[in-house]
């Protein structure tokens, strides 16, 4: 049998195309990384830096670059050291996917291959990052901003360090620069991000019990609004539907497509139905499951019938031609049924009155001990109520005044 060997491309993980171990945020695949003619077409270069940092570079040397290769890029000043992520055609497609425009971004040029120096200098940049970021959220308290510090990234040389704030509205910092620039004697540069970003950068494990999408396999962030969790008919609980940023979670937008795609063939909600019956109304909808149920009553669930769309549809063809079928000749249910296939909890979450159900068993218990217990008293005063009586009873044959 002859052996088959995967080669050193982008079909193979932890090769030079893919990007399933990366340890990068917002990684992206090379998928003509095996393809030698491809990376003549284009000399730019995507480089990534520290977090979601990324710059476009062009390799005027003409230097072997792949995926994964550490080099030194012209900085303003001097020089910054990343790791190359993309290379060739698809690079100024990644420009276009982040709406960069190459005659207005000003793209530099990659001196060389990172050596060990640069990389020894790097790496002793990068150490004083952690005690910079705590002395300087510690001066922006002492300025009485509203602001928070999340993050400080060292150029590769050392001389420029950038600061991520995260900030509700508009912070002067005027004087917090000053402050910075005599504290750590480096060029400084502020940048503000999202809580979505932080999220990402800080990393941890959502409700579903896997690593966050943003600190891992996300390439992109996207805007998630709340016509996503409408559109898939979830409970619009602000607890369940926020994420680790207290923002709507993304995975809102996973199967967002799949329904609008469902939804096109079912019809308008708001539309009528007219039968010699009387009239019915959209009560519910199961676009997956090609489902809607009707109601004859527009606030309640009455007499409720299940239509396939093709049904609902012939159906308001009748109705615009001015005729009226005998009845709705679906599929009979009750509220229920159509209560218990309404919400699902699709987010990751479970519903919070898991907890009431022991809570309720305990109560239960505990009534039923109760009533236990008063029947036992109510048995116990009644025995001594009769006991009373008879004592009494025979004390009244006795004569009074005494022996005679």
């Amino acid at each position: 049998m002859e052996e088959y060997t995967l080669q050193n491309g982008g079909c193979r993980f932890n090769a030079k195309g893919c990007c399933r171990n990366s340890a990068h945020m917002l990684p992206v695949t090379d998928w003509l990384c095996d393809l030698p003619e491809t990376v003549a077409e284009s000399d730019l270069v995507e480089v990534q830096f520290k977090n979601t940092r990324k710059g476009y570079f062009h390799n005027n040397a003409g230097l072997p670059l792949e995926k994964g290769v550490k080099v030194a890029v012209e900085a303003n000043p001097g020089h910054d050291v990343g790791e190359v992520t993309l290379t060739g055609p698809l690079v100024a497609a990644q420009m276009k996917k982040y709406k960069i425009d190459p005659e207005r971004y000003e793209i530099r040029a990659i001196y060389r291959i990172a050596t060990e120096q640069d990389l020894r200098r790097a790496e002793e940049a990068h150490a004083k990052e952690q005690a910079t970021m705590i002395r300087s959220r510690a001066l922006a308290k002492s300025l009485g901003l509203e602001m928070k510090i999340g993050d400080v990234e060292y150029q590769g040389d050392g001389s420029k360090a950038i600061f991520y704030y995260i900030a509700d509205g508009r912070v002067d910092f005027r004087q917090l620069i000053k402050v910075y620039a005599e504290t750590f004697r480096v060029r400084i540069e502020m940048k503000q991000i999202g809580a979505r970003q932080e999220a990402g950068r800080i990393g941890g494990t959502g409700p579903c019990g896997r690593e966050l999408c943003c600190s891992t396999w996300m390439t992109n962030f996207h805007s998630v609004g709340t016509g996503a969790a409408r559109l898939q008919n979830i409970s619009p609980n602000p607890q369940k539907l926020a994420g680790q940023c207290a923002k709507l979670k993304c995975c809102l937008n996973y199967e967002t497509d799949v329904y609008e795609d469902a939804m096109s063939y079912m019809p308008d909600r708001r539309t009528t139905l007219e039968t010699l019956d009387g009239t019915w109304y959209c009560f519910s909808m199961d676009p997956l499951a090609g489902e809607i149920t009707y109601s004859s009553d527009p606030k309640k669930a009455a007499n409720l019938q299940i239509l396939t769309p093709a049904q609902a549809k012939e159906i308001i063809r009748l109705n615009a031609e001015g005729k009226k079928p005998a009845s709705l000749a679906g599929k009979s249910t009750t509220a229920e049924a159509v209560e218990s296939l309404g919400y699902q909890n699709v987010v990751g979450q479970d519903d919070l009155t898991r907890f009431d159900k022991r809570k309720n068993q305990r109560s239960a218990h505990r009534d039923k001990r109760n009533d236990r217990g008063g029947n036992d008293r109510n048995e116990h005063n009644d025995r001594n109520e009769r006991n009373n009586r008879h004592h009494n009873n025979r004390r009244g044959d006795r004569p009074r005044g005494g022996v005679q």
